[in-house]
């Protein structure tokens, strides 16, 4: 087992596999997008299944590929094919945007990876052009119609946004009602990649599940699944189920048992604080895989007990201003 400082068992990875994406949402980036990480700042396939292969032998046995995008780094595919092959982990798992994914469905069921996750957060063409800056709704509709099709476990992922896509929340939730999905509702979070300082959340998981309730009053609680980051709820008669994530509130954190991996290869062990460990940097150092383990159990022993404290021990001239593509999402 990989224990924090807290005695809370780490046995799930997210790996950013790229920091670049095809769409330039405005909660994430700046429209013209990010200065992209050049080739050699950037984990290699081959950096990132030595370090995979280190965790897993260490207790980790789920990973979740993101971004950015993961499905527009090149040779992805061959990357994921030789992950699955990894003794001990039991679960490989996908966020993307949908924009490229569907034609790779049938190759990402014969890797066994059986649980996606869909961002998507408008069903109206024009508000999911205002928020990504790019025209794909039909692309991203086609991926949804397709793991469904498939099979697939699939989660939809709603960044909440005063005044950009409140009216999407409650159709959102009745794609639930004939489809077996989790439509997941985030609080928005401060990761824009520009200079501009978060304000103030508007709709937190209260208001959220409240305006909700406004239509479906007879929603009720389900038990939540162990280390769950949302709030998980089901109306009567619905196939699926709806959840909350307070990734702004932070009030999951008790329970957290995550780290990720930015695709620079820093080690970040909350989503807010500023990386603990560069990995990339130790791996080409030459450092052995015991060197390797050692160094991260050491730092996972100085782990924030909570989001508000990684970000409070962040340095007062470095904000959380960083962009989600860059973190991992």
């Amino acid at each position: 087992m990989l224990l924090d400082n807290h005695g809370r068992n780490i046995n799930y990875l997210r790996l950013a596999v790229t920091d670049r994406c095809n769409l330039r949402c405005f909660y994430c980036m700046p429209e013209h997008g990010l200065q992209w990480l050049e080739r050699k700042e950037l984990m290699s396939f081959e950096e990132m299944l030595r370090v995979c292969t280190l965790l897993v032998n260490m207790g980790i046995n789920k990973i979740r590929i993101t971004g950015g995008e993961p499905f527009v780094r090149k040779d992805i595919m061959h990357f994921l094919s030789a992950l699955s092959k990894l003794k001990g982990l039991n679960e490989i798992a996908v966020t993307t945007n949908g924009v490229q994914t569907a034609p790779l469905i049938p190759d990402l069921i014969k890797l066994g990876i059986k649980s996606i996750n869909l961002s998507l957060d408008s069903l109206d063409r024009q508000r999911f052009f205002s928020i990504t800056r790019r025209d794909e709704l039909p692309a991203v509709l086609d991926t949804y119609h397709q793991l469904l099709k498939h099979k697939i476990s699939l989660r939809l992922n709603a960044v909440v946004m005063d005044g950009k896509n409140i009216e999407d929340i409650l159709p959102l939730v009745d794609l639930a009602k004939n489809d077996p999905v989790s439509v997941r509702f985030i609080e928005e979070m401060p990761f824009n990649g520009t200079d501009h300082e978060y304000i103030k959340l508007e709709w937190d998981h209260v208001r959220i599940l409240n305006h909700i309730k406004e239509k479906y009053p007879d929603i009720k609680k389900i038990p939540d699944p162990p280390h769950s980051t949302s709030y998980n709820y089901k109306i009567p008669g619905h196939a699926g189920t709806v959840g909350i994530i307070a990734a702004y509130t932070r009030s999951f954190c008790g329970t957290c048992n995550r780290i990720r991996i930015t695709p620079q290869g820093v080690l970040k062990t909350c989503l807010y604080d500023h990386g603990v460990l560069n990995i990339r940097d130790l791996i080409r150092g030459i450092h052995t895989d015991i060197e390797l383990q050692n160094t991260i159990i050491n730092t996972l022993q100085k782990r924030a007990i909570n989001g508000w404290e990684a970000e409070k021990a962040r340095n007062s001239n470095d904000p959380v201003l960083e962009s989600m593509a860059s973190i991992g999402g």
